[in-house]
């Protein structure tokens, strides 16, 4: 049974021919990159699904086979930056146009010491955000080059935090070295990290034909958090109520859906989208909101958001 406070995609948005057009999404192998590369794809697009575990990704598209479009399955592991580019240099090899990106893949990472990634980032920003920064940028000549193109960064209610916290991107400590290590924080503070890099990649390329959003999905029904870990403590707690309180993947990928094909979602570049929530912290929001302004201003400022961007290119070699 749908979840009575979904907010769906117009139906045209999800008749459009998409014959043609070129999208990639990251962490298509489970949850809610796969029902929006099922989506793309049922409409018929050719989606390459970059995913950690290729084999997973195989397996999961094989249904796909029968649909109008097509896809392919593509390494890449976000916690390494040279299998960014090794993806990038693969993918520029095959097309030269790319119609939609959708940065898709993220985990939150328990625990109460830090983990890093290859390149020496605390996890979470490492994957959320860092390896998809240096993924946007590299692709970023193809996506002007493309008329119409979109990008969507998967964000979270989590990096609205509450009117007594809210979350904000450390420059000073982006990599967890000097203060406490708190997972959950870390997570929401790599989110924020995406609202401010759609907000300042508008910003970049309000002369151009690119959209970009952030976008929080809602509560999906997934495998998010993994096994063993306090995500999966709350899931069986709630499995009584998850119905009325939690989305499927089909629900869940809506928003990503608007981002990329909808004719209204360009009009608001740089905004974050919502699907409803009961975690958001601050009531009027629960509802979501296509596009809603974030509660947490740390989340809206340019400012902070141009910072941000000039600290990630010398940190993934680009300055």
């Amino acid at each position: 049974m749908a979840n009575k406070n979904v907010i769906w995609c117009d139906p045209s948005t999800l008749q459009k021919d998409l014959q043609g057009k070129i999208y990639i999404v990251t962490g298509a192998n489970s949850g809610v990159g796969l029902e929006t590369s099922k989506q793309l794809i049922t409409q018929g697009a050719h989606v390459i699904m970059a995913c950690r575990r290729v084999d997973a990704g195989l397996l999961a598209a094989e249904s796909f086979l029968s649909l109008k479009g097509s896809f392919e399955v593509s390494k890449v592991d976000f916690s390494d930056l040279q299998s960014v580019r090794e993806f990038v240099e693969r993918f520029k090899e095959n097309y030269s146009k790319l119609d939609g990106l959708m940065c898709n893949a993220g985990a939150l990472f328990s625990g109460d010491k830090a983990k890093y990634t290859k390149d020496g980032f605390e996890m979470s920003i490492g994957v959320s955000y860092f390896g998809h920064f240096l993924l946007t940028e590299l692709l970023l000549e193809l996506l002007i080059s493309t008329k119409g193109s979109r990008i969507g960064i998967l964000s979270s209610v989590g990096h609205a935090g509450s009117p007594k916290k809210r979350y904000q991107v450390h420059l000073d400590d982006i990599h967890w070295k000097s203060r406490k290590y708190n997972s959950v924080d870390a997570y929401c503070e790599a989110k924020v990290a995406v609202n401010l890099y759609a907000l300042e990649l508008a910003d970049r390329l309000k002369n151009t034909d690119v959209s970009t959003a952030s976008v929080h999905p809602g509560w999906a029904r997934s495998n998010f958090g993994g096994n063993g870990s306090m995500m999966k403590i709350l899931r069986i707690l709630l499995l009584p109520f998850s119905n009325s309180i939690t989305n499927s993947n089909e629900e869940s990928a809506q928003t990503s859906l608007h981002v990329l094909l909808s004719d209204d979602a360009p009009k608001h570049s740089g905004a974050y989208f919502s699907q409803h929530s009961v975690l958001y912290r601050d009531k009027e929001c629960k509802k979501g909101g296509w596009p809603m302004t974030s509660p947490n201003p740390n989340a809206r400022d340019l400012n902070t958001a141009k910072k941000l961007v000039a600290l990630s290119n010398e940190l993934v070699g680009l300055a």
